[in-house]
């Protein structure tokens, strides 16, 4: 049986697969960001939901929403996410790197 990391690194070798799972690379980076701080809180996701004012399932979805363009969190969700994992949201535009 394969590992995660042996599945994934056969899929990406298909250049279709790979051309989407990059253009979600910026939303995979995102949740990412909000596991690591939520972890590094020491935090649940029920903890983190009841700062939030919100259910479990709510941040389960958040955390693992990666590449859901329909149901995007909006910037209000993300700082209450911040905020109640003792973080502040910092958003910025960087520009992009020529080739």
């Amino acid at each position: 049986m394969m590992t995660h990391e042996e599945f994934t690194k056969k899929l990406l070798q298909n250049v279709e697969v790979k051309k989407e799972y990059d253009a979600l690379e910026e939303e995979f980076s995102l949740f990412d960001e909000l596991l690591k701080a939520r972890v590094k809180a020491g935090m649940t996701q029920t903890e983190v939901a009841t700062r939030m004012g919100t259910k479990t399932p709510a941040v389960a979805r958040l955390e693992a929403g990666g590449g859901n363009k329909k149901h995007s969190p909006s910037v209000s969700t993300l700082r209450k996410y911040a905020k109640a994992v003792g973080c502040d949201l910092e958003i910025k535009l960087v520009r992009k790197k020529l080739t």
